[in-house]
């Protein structure tokens, strides 16, 4: 990235580097592959410096290039890469991607997926018709709990009412959510069957997020940025819900054409019964 943009501003470089470093990311692989990670660190740390080469030979020229867009964006990718090479493994505020630096490391906890690399994504949705009535994309990775009152207080926003019950999973334990009753999922005391049956509704939404991901697109945002998110989020939701009315109209006809296809066999039948009467 910074040869090329070197390149594009007619920097002339000490060594680009574009035959080694290639080669040196490949092995790497290979060898991460092959669990050597010995050898593969050793091939990373050899890469770092190469990349560190590099920015010091670009900030030495970088007086040369004139004021404008170009030596904008050269100058905001050498301080992403410098923030890049400083990082810790243990440290915060890691990038994850250098073309979306806002991607958070999102800890799944299952055996099949550690971990999630995004953005974090509150979804409110109706218990009876599972319709979406509120979206939103939370950046930097908070914890579940503190998401709750911002996720209410958007349903009230779309909606004009605020929800008398939320029911959620253990995740938003100490939520501090205020003005609606919370119920979180495994809670057994002071129940009544009618709060029980609605409790047992609250995992009905794990589908309805599974089908967003696939059939909605949700598992990889294609728009830029913290607003990118927080918008294509808003558009999965209204895409969610529009496919949902369209699957019930679907089946509203095919039931209206079954009952019109039963009425003519059986004006038939009667009209045939009456010729032979």
């Amino acid at each position: 990235s910074l040869v090329t943009l070197a390149h594009k501003a007619r920097i002339t470089l000490r060594q680009n580097y574009n035959r080694l470093a290639p080669r040196l990311a490949a092995q790497a692989g290979r060898h991460a592959h092959a669990r050597q990670f010995r050898r593969m660190r050793k091939a990373l740390r050899t890469l770092k410096g190469y990349t560190g080469r590099v920015l010091r030979d670009i900030g030495r020229k970088l007086g040369a290039v004139p004021e404008g867009g170009l030596r904008t964006r050269i100058e905001q990718r050498m301080a992403l890469v410098t923030r890049l090479l400083r990082q810790t493994p243990k440290g915060p505020n890691k990038i994850y991607a250098l073309h979306e630096p806002e991607v958070d490391c999102i800890s799944k906890g299952k055996a099949r997926i550690r971990y999630e690399f995004g953005c974090k994504v509150s979804i409110a949705t109706t218990l009876a018709g599972g319709f979406v009535v509120g979206m939103r994309s939370m950046p930097g990775n908070p914890y579940d709990g503190h998401t709750l009152a911002d996720a209410l207080q958007q349903v009230e926003t779309l909606t004009g009412r605020c929800p008398s019950l939320a029911v959620v999973d253990r995740g938003y334990r100490g939520h501090g959510a205020h003005g609606t009753k919370v119920l979180i999922s495994g809670t057994r005391r002071g129940l009544t069957p009618r709060l029980t049956r609605l409790l047992r509704r609250r995992s009905a939404i794990e589908p309805e997020i599974g089908h967003m991901k696939t059939d909605g697109r949700l598992a990889r945002c294609a728009l830029k940025g913290t607003i990118g998110d927080a918008i294509f989020a808003v558009l999965c939701g209204c895409g969610h819900n529009i496919r949902k009315i369209l699957a019930h109209l679907r089946a509203l006809l095919a039931a209206l054409i079954a009952s019109l296809i039963q009425a003519i066999d059986r004006a038939e039948r009667n009209q045939i019964t009456a010729h032979a009467a």
